[in-house]
């Protein structure tokens, strides 16, 4: 429970730090946290324009919908872990000269990237009102959905922001994993593609399961798949507290080491 404890204690600077990410990243530009809206809106025109003609819609309806509702969610997953995996490192001058709990700083870059998630996803609901599919009321598990998603991600973030600080190639490794991770993920192809007997190594990744979560609740606007649901609910505690506590055994060195 200290934890808890702890964020409660420095939740101002958990707060200062949240708005440092989404604020700072954009600062002295002209648009300012807009850009929160308009980055995820210019990508989605990007595969607009270059998939459906590529891909020629694979033969699924409103193909540009369906490559919507997973581009973005998975934006949110890979821009948290590229951009959250130095996090220690370059706040190694502040880690130096004040105390303070080490958790707040990959923590910040989930809540900021939460935050800006479900800014993106007026997108989606805007594309799926234009686009005539229309919404339900199975929007409503979308904050259940994209907190595991956080936890999830706040567990490898753990792990991977404490292994930067005394591996610094990590970061590039990352990269290339997560552009790999892209193609083996269901987004710009349904999992049907496979077959069945071999479809089973596709869902060992967690992520397409995320993806079938969401194009359920706005794509098919289905109820989520219960089994993928829970197995994503049990994945995620445990990467989260195994990630923390890797975490914490290496926090230790990061006063040294940055």
């Amino acid at each position: 429970m200290s934890v808890f404890q702890n964020l409660y204690q420095y939740r101002e600077l958990l707060k200062t730090n949240v708005q440092k990410e989404i604020r700072g990243k954009y600062k002295g530009s002209f648009l300012g946290v807009l850009w929160s809206f308009i980055n995820p809106l210019l990508m989605v025109l990007v595969y607009a324009l270059v998939f459906p003609y590529i891909m020629k819609g694979n033969g699924i309806d409103n193909y540009l919908i369906f490559l919507i509702v997973a581009i973005i969610p998975w934006n949110f997953f890979t821009t948290v872990i590229t951009t959250g995996c130095n996090c220690i490192w370059i706040n190694g001058g502040i880690i130096k000269k004040v105390y303070f709990p080490r958790e707040i700083l990959p923590i910040s870059v989930i809540v900021a990237g939460f935050v800006n998630f479900m800014i993106s996803c007026i997108i989606i609901l805007l594309f799926l009102i234009f686009g005539g599919v229309g919404f339900s009321i199975q929007l409503l598990w979308l904050p259940f959905v994209a907190i595991i998603q956080s936890m999830f991600s706040l567990g490898l973030l753990f792990v991977l922001s404490a292994i930067d600080v005394y591996v610094r190639d990590i970061e590039y490794l990352v990269a290339f994993l997560i552009n790999l991770l892209f193609y083996a993920t269901p987004i710009l192809y349904t999992a049907d593609l496979f077959p069945e007997t071999i479809r089973w190594v596709l869902y060992l990744n967690p992520m397409a399961h995320f993806m079938d979560i969401y194009r359920s609740i706005f794509y098919y606007q289905t109820m989520p798949n219960m089994n993928s649901f829970l197995y994503l609910i049990i994945l995620s505690i445990i990467v989260l507290v195994l990630g923390y506590w890797i975490f914490r055994k290496l926090e230790r060195g990061f006063a040294e080491e940055v």
